[in-house]
């Protein structure tokens, strides 16, 4: 948890929790790493699930970046996201 706040002080590190209490989300139960970059054609993302898959194709992006916003409208915003991470730290 520790790690999880120094890294979300980055300035590239975007660190947002969704709730438990949230309910269902796209993408539960699969982990999916995003990487965006400037450069046209330089994005790509990883999804693990039953297995793990490089995603790079326009479509498949395109349909990722819709989870990732409906994914980012579900979690807090990164202040509350480090507070309740930082509550948690200090309860366990």
């Amino acid at each position: 948890m520790e790690h999880l706040l120094a890294m979300s002080e980055h300035s590239h590190v975007d660190l947002r929790v969704i709730p438990f209490g949230t309910g269902s989300y796209p993408s539960s139960g699969a982990g999916i790493v995003y990487f965006g970059a400037e450069a046209a054609r330089s994005d790509w993302l990883q999804v693990d699930g039953d297995r793990s898959d490089f995603i790079d194709t326009e479509p498949q992006l395109i349909k990722y970046r819709a989870v990732m916003d409906r994914l980012e409208a579900s979690a807090l915003k990164p202040g509350a996201s480090r507070d309740l991470v930082r509550l948690i730290a200090q309860r366990i």
